[in-house]
């Protein structure tokens, strides 16, 4: 069973011949006749009658039409659900790290969503980048410029990096890293000036943070994980000269999207008001 199999019914009902279901519907009039014996085969029952030229649905068609009008009401019923929706209609996928997600996006999400209620967002967190090539996301943030693709690009800004480190601790405070995979990072060049043995290594900042937090290691993180830490007086945080380039990237079949548009703009000034704070 399929709708529009399910449509040459009524069509047929209707038009009285399978003529004038195949003009309804815009089919060949044997697609009709085709289409219909299927269905008869599979239900095991005869749908219509001839009778004087005009075909007639028999009682078993008549209990399945009646289902066919509820389906169809169904039908319709979802086709307005966008016109009782203010603003753009449609379901996004945004993929970016855990961090970001966490402590730029989400905390903007709530009055975003309840200004649209016609979108639906799901965050796809991962310290992995997902193929853009497979459609696995419709918008993804990456903090390293992706050397080609099939897809928009562009500069979202940058985020502010700061080295923490104790205040006073005894002996030399544990230096945290990242993998070498990210040794082409800022936060990686900054970290090969300091003298100190790397005693951690994992690309989850939060684990990074937690370190830091207890005024025993020192390492590099964004400004969106660490406003906490600035005003901790039991750390000296140092801006590193250079920031962490942010980029968004989108499917190039949904650049001109009015629900991608709108959440384009909501994820450029989620990192504006983070770069203000």
């Amino acid at each position: 069973m399929n709708w529009d199999d399910l449509r040459i019914i009524a069509a047929v009902r209707d038009e009285g011949t399978y003529a004038g279901a195949s003009g309804r519907l815009r089919i060949d009039e044997t697609t009709v006749g085709r289409r219909l014996s299927r269905i008869e085969r599979a239900l095991g029952v005869r749908l219509f009658e001839a009778a004087d030229g005009v075909r007639k649905p028999t009682r078993s068609c008549e209990a399945v039409l009646a289902h066919i009008e509820a389906m169809a009401a169904h039908a319709a019923e979802i086709g307005r659900v966008g016109e009782s929706l203010a603003g753009p209609v449609g379901r996004l996928r945004i993929a970016s790290t855990n961090t970001i997600a966490e402590e730029v996006l989400s905390p903007r999400a709530s009055d975003f969503l309840r200004a649209n209620p016609g979108l639906t967002l799901q965050f796809l967190t991962s310290s992995e980048n997902v193929k853009f090539s497979r459609w696995e996301a419709d918008l993804a943030i990456r903090l390293r410029k992706p050397d080609k693709g099939d897809f928009a690009i562009s500069r979202l800004g940058d985020v502010k990096l700061y080295y923490f480190e104790p205040v006073t601790t005894e002996g030399e405070p544990m230096l945290c890293a990242y993998p070498d995979e990210l040794g082409a990072i800022p936060e990686m060049q900054f970290l090969r000036t300091k003298q100190a043995r790397t005693r951690c290594v994992t690309d989850n900042v939060r684990v990074i943070r937690n370190l830091i937090r207890m005024h025993q290691a020192a390492g590099v993180l964004p400004e969106h994980v660490c406003a906490d830490l600035l005003g901790d007086r039991r750390l000296r945080a140092t801006l590193l000269p250079k920031r962490r380039d942010v980029w968004l990237l989108v499917q190039n079949h949904l650049k001109r999207d009015p629900a991608t548009r709108v959440t384009i703009d909501w994820v450029r000034a989620c990192f504006q008001e983070t770069s203000r704070n």
